[in-house]
């Protein structure tokens, strides 16, 4: 079969080489974008006189044909003609004739894939917004039904000081929520159409760029013509968001992980998120939450490939740029897939309030709040600092909390206390009275939740 490039060639390419640099096997997924540029780019070269208008309404008429085609099933794609592009091209012109090779009239395969590219990475976007946008509505609901519930902060691993579920959930909106105000700026510069660059030099043609970037939706044009086929910084964005997202979603499955097991014993997973032991009957391992865990590592090499390809090349285009898509296209399904089941993970899991509330007590949360029972009453901060550091060595020595004492056992080291401790270092109390902003009193989670709520509706 005769290539669509191949007048200044007389022999063959190699049948391996063939399908070495052949890209369909996976750029086929972005056959919608190829037609739908496609279509701007013949209805552009009609009004602009380039092509005949009539040609133009067969091109657009077979496009669209094709694209029905594909979308059920009845096209099978040919290595021969190498990538998406070439393909759709090939059918055009056996469905229109000779017209269908006008097409590609003012343009080339450099400027068409990096359209196609920014059009498959737009909708990409939108598809990763949408389900961070879902994951951060389960957050809310949760902190919602959580604001008096109370659990152990930590530091270090180690229990520091009360807060509530609600307070925690609503931190993991936080890093989610800013992931989505840096995909929606990585849509703004993604959404920027290069077609009308050519090769590298644009063209002599006088294409309407303005136009086909109307149809399309995008914002603007590119505003250099070598910059706009060889920019993949879009794509190098996208897998920065979608591989801090992972770590978002990597930390979070960390401490879910953590939190079920049996020496935590605060959280049990739904079955339909767990797996079992094929030897060890008695085994619920939160399987999804280590799987989620683990593909955080491949989105980061996705990333990292990308940069490694793009690293040294010189302007403008370069075959090198054929390996920008599969890590993108591997990075997309993954992030997604991620988020998706972390949500159907974490509105079916159950959360054991009376553990949570129990570990907070036996963990010593409240120690801070003595410090500053002490201090409130005259002491100094270092004097109350090493008086409830005996405390709380008396306590581990007893095995009681702080709050388990009776004040004579408090005097042995603090002769002043009051009665009025119990109520200082109550976990309620110290939750309640951290009521500032951004804080873990219901009053200020309740706040933070209104706050979230009105940023989500405002997408």
């Amino acid at each position: 079969m005769p290539k669509l490039w191949g007048g200044r060639f007389e022999g063959n390419t190699d049948e391996f080489a063939e399908g070495f640099q052949s890209s369909i096997g996976f750029d086929c997924r972005m056959y919608r974008e190829d037609i739908t540029g496609s279509i701007a780019h013949a209805r552009m070269l009609g009004e602009q006189g380039i092509i005949p208008k009539e040609d133009a309404g067969k091109i657009i008429e077979g496009l669209k044909g094709i694209l029905e085609d594909i979308d059920a099933g009845k096209v099978e794609f040919s290595v021969h003609d190498e990538d998406i592009h070439m393909n759709v091209e090939r059918l055009l012109t056996e469905r229109v004739g000779d017209v269908g090779k006008k097409l590609h009239t003012g343009r080339s395969r450099n400027d068409q894939v990096a359209t196609d590219f920014r059009l498959y990475m737009r909708r990409s976007v939108d598809e990763t917004t949408q389900n961070l946008i879902q994951l951060c509505g389960v957050l809310i609901d949760i902190a919602e039904e959580n604001t008096d519930t109370i659990m152990s902060a930590y530091t270090h691993l180690q229990k520091a000081q009360p807060t509530t579920l609600g307070h925690y959930m609503m931190a993991y909106f936080e890093m989610f929520y800013r992931d989505i105000e840096r995909l929606i700026d990585c849509r703004r510069r993604t959404n920027i159409l290069p077609l009308g660059s050519g090769a590298l030099c644009a063209t002599t043609y006088p294409l309407d760029r303005a136009m086909a970037a109307e149809e399309l939706g995008m914002d603007e044009i590119t505003r250099n013509s070598l910059d706009g086929v060889s920019d993949r910084d879009f794509a190098l964005e996208y897998l920065s968001v979608a591989s801090i997202c992972m770590m978002h979603l990597s930390r979070l499955c960390e401490e879910i992980i953590l939190f079920s097991t049996n020496e935590y014993g605060t959280l049990r997973l739904s079955d339909a998120y767990s797996t079992g032991s094929s030897i060890m009957p008695q085994k619920k391992n939160p399987d999804m939450a280590e799987l989620i865990r683990g593909k955080t590592g491949r989105v980061y090499g996705d990333l990292m490939g990308l940069l490694t390809v793009m690293k040294g090349l010189p302007l403008a285009y370069n075959k090198d740029m054929q390996e920008d898509k599969e890590g993108v296209f591997d990075a997309v399904d993954t992030v997604n897939a991620c988020l998706q089941v972390m949500c159907g993970m974490l509105k079916t899991a159950e959360w054991k309030k009376d553990m949570l509330q129990l570990g907070a007590g036996r963990g010593f949360t409240n120690a801070t709040d003595a410090a500053d029972y002490f201090v409130k009453n005259g002491m100094a901060f270092r004097d109350a600092h090493a008086v409830v550091g005996h405390l709380v060595l008396y306590c581990e020595q007893n095995g009681k909390a702080i709050d388990e004492l009776t004040l004579e056992e408090i005097r042995k080291f603090a002769p002043d206390a009051k009665e009025d401790i119990f109520d200082a270092i109550s976990l309620t109390t110290c939750v309640n009275t951290r009521n500032v902003p951004g804080g873990p009193a219901p009053e200020a989670v309740n706040e933070h939740i209104r706050q979230a709520k009105r940023l989500l509706g405002e997408l």
